[in-house]
């Protein structure tokens, strides 16, 4: 007869099967923290992207009503109208984006704003529409630093990743050969 009480048995099966359960237990929360960290990055980098593509829309718009008003000699767009257009979206890009971003978002904004408003009167000698043309020619230099530092703070590259380095794409009829050829192999050989 064994030395083993009788209690011994049933007490063993529920440690391991407590022990069991909380291992379950911390894997799968593991598991969901994972995931759920995941969804959050993913919905970081989509609000983001959302945002900065809005706004750069919206400055595009901007630059271009204004080259149109300037071209067609029509009388410039107010500042409401631009304040109410790009007001939304640069809101948005000062509550997600980092420092870096938002200061190259309000740089573009504050020239947009300057050209909208009332003109800074230019240096005497200077044609009043040139230096307007001025200041509009450095709207896509301003917009490039913003440009940059959206790409930096998304991790976005500009050249794409290298190709893989393979041979030529096989067909399906190399495979089938290289598998026959392999099972007569065997069959030869055993």
């Amino acid at each position: 007869m064994s030395e083993i009480p009788w209690w011994g048995l049933p007490l063993i099966a529920v440690v391991f099967a407590l022990v069991g359960a909380g291992v379950t237990l911390l894997v799968s929360s593991r598991d969901n923290y994972l995931r759920s960290r995941a969804k959050r990055t993913r919905r970081w980098y989509a609000e983001r992207r959302d945002a900065y593509v809005a706004l750069l829309a919206q400055f595009e718009r901007a630059t271009y009503r204004l080259r149109a008003a300037l071209d067609s000699g029509q009388p410039m767009p107010g500042p409401f109208t631009y304040l109410d257009e790009v007001g939304p979206a640069l809101m948005q890009v000062r509550l997600l984006a980092s420092g870096q971003v938002r200061s190259a978002a309000l740089a573009v904004h504050l020239l947009l704003e300057k050209l909208y408003g009332s003109r800074p009167t230019p240096p005497p000698g200077v044609d009043p529409a040139k230096s307007v043309r001025e200041m509009l020619g450095h709207v896509p230099l301003v917009m490039q630093q913003l440009e940059a530092a959206i790409r930096e703070e998304l991790g976005i590259e500009v050249t794409p990743p290298p190709m893989p380095v393979e041979g030529p794409p096989r067909s399906l009829r190399t495979y089938l050969r290289r598998g026959s050829g392999a099972s007569q192999e065997s069959s030869v050989t055993g």
